[in-house]
């Protein structure tokens, strides 16, 4: 296998520790040459973890891409808004690209994606929707695919945020406002538009969606409270505080509330930076509850909702079909399958798929693994290429529009609508 070259633009906690590290455990595979990071403490970890040359190390990705090609591939890891122009310049120059989902905050901006891949053919553009390459979403289509219960009819799709988790990257965090970056069902769960759409195998023809930001808001607010979580009187008493979270001994998220995490920077991050920000006084504006409805071709339906107010973080699933039913905890990574034979006297199975390494349930090793084969040459096709991924985030868009304006959304009009806008601006 050819040994790659890589480059990073981001290196956040997607690019510095959730992709790169492949290739520091599979050094025979490939190597990072080079990082595009604006925060001098991030770029300088990433430099001594990675060993990149010092005239390789950039503050913008504009100045590593200015140069010439310094590497076979570029993974893309930097925040949602600024995903469209450093894709599109490493296409031009020839890079294979791994893009961080979303593809784009912006749905004219994913539309010119799409089609921007078909221009280059002979460049591997996946999208990192790493659920598919997860062990357990794997088993479950092949599942559907063998049509062993017969015709798959309906998918209920739960995704658990977890309270804690909700309050860290979308009240305090990245994601809490849609108006910088992206909606919610955007930003964490075009992963699950992109599953549903995966194992039902066909294309979603309308979708209804309604949700709301009921608890995470000032309303919320009550006697005693502080702004800040260290100035709290009864921050003892709530789930939330910021000091629980990242001041004890088993911290959620350490390295991005501060890249050198000893206990003396988070104290200073929750006294002066978001993360020790009340929940019920930050500037989030997306929604803590939804629920989408979905009609797929084949008179397929799914429901999904995703859900703030859960203790743990996972994705939990029910697929039924004509001669039976699958269900499934991806955390646990366990599958319980029920084929349909007599009423009491039905066949009960439970499954425990491969678990492999890295994040996601391994879905972060595996689409690294996919990706760097693809790169050296080896054939075959990505699982989630730009093309397909297109798709699913066309479907969030959708649920997002479908929810502000409480309609069903028609998909198929939706996306003729987008190109059509697309094409508006590209001629203006």
């Amino acid at each position: 296998m050819k040994k790659i070259s890589v480059s990073v633009i981001g290196a956040g906690a997607r690019g510095m520790f959730s992709y790169a590290p492949y290739l520091l455990e599979n050094p025979e595979a490939g190597s990072v040459v080079a990082v595009a990071e604006p925060n001098e403490i991030k770029r300088g970890l990433f430099k001594e973890q990675y060993s990149v040359d010092e005239e390789n190390l950039f503050e913008t990705w504009e100045d590593l891409l200015a140069k010439e090609r310094l590497s076979d591939a570029i993974i893309i890891a930097n925040n949602d808004e600024s995903h469209y122009e450093p894709t599109k310049l490493a296409l031009e120059k020839g890079y294979h690209v791994l893009l961080e989902k979303p593809m784009s905050n912006k749905l004219e901006d994913i539309v010119k994606l799409g089609e921007l891949s078909k221009e280059y053919p002979n460049q591997i553009f996946m999208i990192c929707h790493v659920l598919r390459y997860t062990p357990f979403f794997a088993e479950l289509k092949r599942i559907v695919d063998s049509k062993e219960l017969g015709d798959l009819l309906s998918i209920q799709h739960n995704e658990n945020i977890g309270y804690w988790h909700f309050a860290h990257s979308f009240t305090r965090g990245n994601w809490r406002n849609s108006d910088e970056t992206s909606p919610l069902i955007l930003a964490k769960s075009c992963h699950d538009m992109d599953i549903l759409l995966w194992l039902a195998g066909k294309s979603c023809r309308s979708i209804s969606a309604f949700g709301h930001l009921s608890h995470m808001r000032e309303e919320s607010f009550r006697e005693g409270m502080a702004d800040r979580c260290l100035d709290c009187s009864v921050e003892e008493e709530c789930q939330y505080s910021a000091k629980k979270a990242y001041l004890s001994e088993k911290p959620i998220f350490p390295k991005v509330v501060h890249p050198i995490p000893t206990k003396e920077n988070l104290e200073e991050a929750l006294r002066t930076g978001p993360y020790g920000r009340c929940v019920y006084k930050c500037d989030n504006n997306v929604v803590d509850h939804m629920v989408t409805i979905l009609d797929f071709e084949d008179d397929i339906t799914a429901t999904f909702n995703l859900s703030a107010f859960t203790e743990d973080c996972n994705r939990t699933i029910k697929l039924m079909f004509s001669g039976g039913e699958v269900s499934g905890n991806h955390v646990k990574n366990e599958i319980t399958i029920k084929k349909f034979k007599q009423y009491g006297k039905n066949e009960f199975t439970t499954i425990t798929p491969d678990e492999v390494q890295g994040g996601h349930g391994g879905g972060d090793y595996g689409i690294m693994q996919d990706f760097v084969n693809l790169v050296s040459g080896n054939g075959g096709e990505a699982r989630t290429s730009a093309t397909k991924s297109v798709e699913s985030h066309i479907m969030a868009f959708a649920a997002e529009y479908s929810r502000l304006n409480k309609k069903v959304v028609d998909i198929s009009e939706f996306w003729t609508d987008a190109i059509s806008k697309t094409c508006e601006i590209e001629t203006i």
